[in-house]
Formats: structure tokens, C-alpha cells, sequence
């Protein structure tokens, strides 16, 4: 799909997704004009397909491909739910502390079952037990993703069970700020009533995480509308019952004050139509162009801001600093000896599991 193209149909998925988040009903002569297997592709790209279909079938069209990913969405909660169920009663067995993040928690604040579409389930637990529940996960019938790498173990069960259990909240290669912020996290969590071992954040120190993940991305690789629309829902239920000079303070602490602001009002103005400025429309745009997930030449452009060079970003890519090592590869760090062992690892797991990003990595930098 062509940029312009891609960028008209999200302009449509925003419009659908602010009638049906405000409980409106989308203006028909508009609808009948979209071009809905468009629509489904760009929807998609910001797992944004169930929400948008809520919308549609209020405006009286039911699609295959949008009711089918409604269902599929609303399937993968239930089973999600389900199973994280089963894992926190396991913990709670165990006498392991634990607290669920982000999407678990966001979803509940949406309108309607499976509008918040989940990828996966994120679980912080108290450090010092990934090895503990590697074994409540295989015992749970769980398939292991990935295990030690970094901050979290990403686990499997068929059909669509993802879980990512997190010993910390950051890994630090993602910036000194937010893993220092927290790196003491116990203390800025709340007992849960009704269980042992559960905790949470205030709804205060939810958004500062929310908005602290968010920027993690944003300032990388970027991310899609659906961050803002999460901005915007939980602001609708929460807002005018916040601190905001606690929120205020931490934020400036993090030194993401400036990107609070900015999402903040810009996810405002997006989903309840307001005018945007000039500013306001070249952000938006990111967000549309990043996707869910957001992409590699928004990694490269904002790594090469952040080095000064392109050159510079190239020397750190191919002899990352040891910050690196001590996050993904702990034994190297640990005996320094082992260094050039894991930088022969890298590579050729560069060009044999990460060939075609590393290709589009290279094309990319060449074109710059």
C-alpha cells in the first residue's frame, strides 16, 4: 500500500475507533466511502482490527475479515484471562510475589470484551525465582521462548498463550532513567485485597509505567496509535481523579515530561476530533507510520540522533558497549575472557535467525 493510501485509511481507523470509544455511531456516508480491505491492513498493522469492528457493525457493516479478528480477539482474552488465572494461583502457591502490567490491566478500562486487542500477558515477579518458574510454566504445559536473555522469560501454550514474565521492569540497556527508577520497584507497589501475594501500582504510578514503556518504544523504534488510545482511555476513567504534581515530579525524574505532554494532549485531541495544529500532525504521523510495534528506520533515525553520527551508530551496532553484554549476555560480562565468544555469537546469529532485518538495516543505512 502506498504511503498516502496507508495514511488516509488510518485517518479512517481513528475516526471509527473515537466513534465507538465515545459511543457514537459512525456517520454512514463516510463509512460506505472507505475502502475496507485497506482499512483491515492498516488495522491490523496497529492491532487495532476489533475496536475498528465494534464500529463498523454499529454503522451496520459486517465484514468477514473484521468480524473474524473481533472474535478471534475476544477468544484470545477469555483464554489469556484463563490462563493467567492458573499462573497467579500457582505463584501465590509458591509464596512468589507478583503483579500484572500494561494490556491485563488496560483492557478491563475499554468498553467492550477484546477491543484492547492482547499480544501477549505480562507478569513482574519477585527477583530471584526465573528459575522457580520456568518450572510452574512447563508444569502450567507452557513452551519456553526465551529464558536469561534480559529482563523477561517469554513462555507459550498453544493456541495462543503468550506470557512474559518479568524479573525487572526494564533491562537497563534501555536507558539508566527508567531502569534506575526502577530498579527498586517493591517499594512503590500496593498489596492487592483478597490474596497473599499480588500486588499493583497506584493508578498514579500505573500511568508514569505507562507512559514510561510507551517511551521506550516511542524513542526507539516508535509506536503505534494504539499507545495513544490507551493514553486516552485510561485518562477518560482516571483523570481527573490523579495527583498531578506526584505525576508531574516522577516524570521529570524520568525526564519524560515533555512526552507525557505531547501524548497526552495529542491523544485528547485525536479521539475527541479536535483541530489539530501543524506540530500536532507531523507527531500523529509517526505514530501511523510506527505501527504496533513500530520499525527499523525509526530505531535507525533515533539512534543516530542520539549517537550524532551515522558512523557512530554503526561503531556501537557492530561493538555495543558493555551495558549490553551485562543485559544480554550476563556470562561475558561476568568473565570478560568470554567477550569475543559473544561477539562471534552475535554475529552469526545476525546473519542466520535476523537476516532479513540486518539486510533491511543495510539497505536502509545505505540509502541515508
Amino acid at each position: 500500500m502506498e504511503k498516502r493510501d496507508f495514511k488516509r485509511n488510518a485517518k479512517d481507523m481513528i475516526y471509527l475507533t473515537a466513534c465507538v470509544i465515545n459511543n457514537r455511531v459512525p456517520d454512514k456516508e463516510r463509512t460506505a466511502k472507505m475502502n475496507i480491505a485497506q482499512l483491515f491492513e492498516v488495522c491490523q498493522e496497529h492491532s487495532m482490527t476489533a475496536c475498528t469492528a465494534y464500529a463498523l457493525e454499529s454503522a451496520g457493516i459486517h465484514d468477514h475479515e473484521f468480524t473474524q479478528a473481533k472474535e478471534k480477539a475476544i477468544r484470545k482474552n477469555i483464554l489469556l484471562d484463563a490462563e493467567r488465572k492458573k499462573i497467579l494461583a500457582r505463584l501465590e502457591k509458591e509464596k512468589i510475589w507478583y503483579m500484572p502490567l500494561k494490556g491485563a490491566i488496560l483492557k478491563d478500562y475499554y468498553p467492550k470484551l477484546g477491543m484492547r486487542q492482547m499480544s501477549d500477558n505480562d507478569i513482574l515477579c519477585a527477583k530471584g525465582n526465573r528459575e522457580r518458574i520456568r518450572e510452574i510454566m512447563l508444569e502450567l504445559g507452557f513452551d519456553v521462548q526465551h529464558f536469561g536473555i534480559t529482563n523477561d522469560d517469554a513462555y507459550f501454550k498453544q493456541p495462543v498463550s503468550n506470557f512474559e514474565m518479568h524479573s525487572e521492569l526494564f533491562a537497563n540497556i534501555n536507558g539508566n532513567e527508567l531502569y534506575n527508577y526502577y530498579s527498586n520497584i517493591q517499594s512503590r507497589l500496593i498489596k492487592d485485597e483478597g490474596n497473599e501475594y499480588g500486588y499493583h501500582f497506584s493508578n498514579e504510578d500505573f500511568y508514569i509505567y505507562l507512559l514510561a514503556h510507551e517511551y521506550k518504544h516511542y524513542s526507539t523504534e516508535g509506536t503505534g496509535v494504539r499507545s495513544l488510545l490507551d493514553t486516552y482511555v485510561f485518562l477518560r476513567k482516571f483523570g481527573d481523579s490523579l495527583d498531578w504534581d506526584y505525576i508531574g515530579g516522577e516524570l521529570k525524574r524520568l525526564g519524560i515530561a515533555e512526552y507525557e505532554k505531547m501524548n497526552r494532549e495529542l491523544s485528547m485531541k485525536v479521539f475527541k476530533r479536535k483541530q489539530l495544529t501543524d506540530e500536532d500532525k507531523k507527531h500523529l504521523d509517526y505514530y501511523i507510520f510506527s505501527g504496533t510495534y513500530g520499525n527499523t528506520e525509526n530505531g535507525i533515525d533515533n539512534s543516530i540522533e542520539q549517537e550524532g553520527s551515522k558512523l557512530r551508530y554503526i561503531v556501537k551496532r557492530v561493538f555495543p558497549p558493555m551495558e549490553f553484554y551485562k543485559a544480554i549476555y550476563p556470562w561475558a560480562y561476568r568473565h570478560k575472557i568470554l567477550l569475543p565468544a559473544a561477539w562471534f555469537y552475535r554475529t552469526v546469529k545476525a546473519f542466520s535467525k535476523h537476516k532479513n532485518s540486518l539486510s533491511q538495516e543495510i539497505e536502509y543505512l545505505n540509502r541515508k
